[in-house]
C-alpha cells in the first residue's frame, strides 16, 4: 500500500487520531526527569526470582478451547480455534540495543524454550519499538512463522532481517484481513514509532482484534488513553478477553502510556469481559515501582467490578472459564 493513501501519513509522517507529544517537554519536566531519574529506589526491579510456570506451555492447540499465554511484558501467545498466534513476541534479554537502558529482563529467562514452541501460524506486531519488536526473537522464530501482520512500514523490518515479502501483511488503521477462518482487524492506538533518532514515526503502531467463530480478543498494542477505544467497542466488541497495556506510565508522558485506572477505562471501553494486564513484568522503562502498575490495575478492577486475569509467566488463561488465575504471585 502507498503511505500516502492512509489518513494516518502526512508529511511523511503517522500521525494519530488526536495531537499526541511523546512527552510534555519543558524546563519543569526535564529538570524533574533527571532528578527522578537519579534517585535510588531499589523497587524498580524485583528483589527475588519472579515464579512462572516454565515447561507448562500448553503446545498443541486444542480446537475449541482459546488460551492465552503471557510471557512477560507484552509478549504473549493465543492458541484459537487449532491456530497459534504470537503477539509482539519479544523474548530478547533487554529492551534496547543499549542493555545499560532498561536492563535486562527481570527473569533472566522465558517460561519456554524458543525451539520449543509450535509452528506459529501468524505474528502480529503492534509497532516497531525494541520492547516489541526484536531482531533475535525474529531471527530465531522466522523460519516457523507461515504470516506476519504488521501495521504500516513495519514489515521493512522484518524484509532486512530475511522474512520473505510473501509472507507479511501490512494494513491500516481499520483494515481487515483473514487468516484461515480468523477475522484480524487493525485498530488504532495512541503511540509513536521509531528505532532510531532519524525514523521517528516512519512506521504505524496499532492495537489488534482477533476474532474466531466462538471468542474474541482485543490487543491493545501501547497507547495512551483517548477514543479510539469506545470506537472499537462499538464497532468490534464485546471481547471475550482483553490484553491491555499497564506499565511503564509516568504523568509526564500519559499520551502515549495509559496509567493503570485507566487500563481498566479503556478495558470497560472496548466492552471487554476478562482482562490479562500486559507490559510489565518484565524490564524497568519507567520510575514506578515494578509492581506499582499490576497492584493499581487490580485494585481499580476490583473498585469497577472487572474480571482481571493475573497468570504467572507461561502459565494458560482459558478464554470464557469461570476460573481465571488471580494469585498476587508478585508478592510470593
Amino acid at each position: 500500500m502507498e503511505y500516502g493513501r492512509s489518513s494516518q501519513f502526512q508529511r511523511k509522517k503517522f500521525v494519530n487520531l488526536n495531537p499526541t507529544p511523546s512527552m510534555a517537554y519543558n524546563g519543569k519536566n526535564i529538570m524533574s526527569l533527571i532528578r527522578d531519574y537519579m534517585k535510588p529506589n531499589p523497587n524498580r526491579r524485583p528483589r527475588s526470582k519472579i515464579p512462572m510456570m516454565k515447561g507448562n506451555v500448553q503446545l498443541d492447540p486444542v480446537d475449541r478451547e482459546t488460551t492465552v499465554t503471557w510471557f512477560g511484558h507484552s509478549a504473549s501467545m493465543v492458541q484459537i480455534e487449532g491456530k497459534t498466534l504470537l503477539l509482539d513476541p519479544m523474548f530478547g534479554d533487554a529492551p534496547s540495543p543499549f542493555p545499560a537502558i532498561g536492563g535486562k529482563r527481570y527473569s533472566g529467562h522465558l517460561p519456554i524454550e524458543i525451539h520449543d514452541l509450535p509452528v506459529i501460524d501468524a505474528v502480529l506486531f503492534s509497532h516497531d519499538h525494541y520492547d516489541h519488536l526484536d531482531y533475535g526473537t525474529v531471527k530465531q522464530i522466522k523460519d516457523k512463522v507461515k504470516q506476519f501482520y504488521v501495521p504500516l512500514g513495519v514489515g521493512s523490518h522484518l524484509i532486512r532481517w530475511g522474512v520473505h515479502p510473501d509472507l507479511i501483511h501490512e494494513l491500516d488503521w481499520w483494515e481487515e484481513t483473514e487468516l484461515n477462518g480468523l477475522r484480524l482487524v487493525c485498530t488504532p492506538a495512541r503511540h509513536f514509532s521509531g528505532r532510531s533518532i532519524t525514523d521517528s514515526n516512519a512506521t504505524l503502531w496499532c492495537s489488534w482484534v482477533i476474532q474466531g467463530q466462538e471468542s474474541k480478543i482485543f490487543f491493545s498494542g501501547d497507547s495512551g488513553y483517548d477514543t479510539h477505544f469506545k470506537t472499537i467497542g462499538h464497532q468490534y466488541g464485546p471481547f471475550d478477553l482483553t490484553l491491555m497495556e499497564c506499565g511503564q506510565y509516568d504523568e509526564r508522558w500519559h499520551a502515549i502510556h495509559m496509567m493503570p485506572e485507566q487500563t481498566v477505562q479503556a478495558h470497560q471501553d472496548v466492552k471487554g469481559g476478562t482482562m490479562i494486564p500486559i507490559h510489565w513484568g518484565a524490564f524497568t522503562l519507567a520510575l514506578h515501582d515494578w509492581t506499582d502498575s499490576i497492584e493499581r490495575v487490580t485494585s481499580y478492577g476490583q473498585e469497577m467490578g472487572v474480571s482481571i486475569a493475573t497468570p504467572q509467566m507461561g502459565e494458560p488463561v482459558i478464554v470464557g472459564s469461570s476460573k481465571i488465575p488471580n494469585q498476587a504471585w508478585w508478592k510470593l
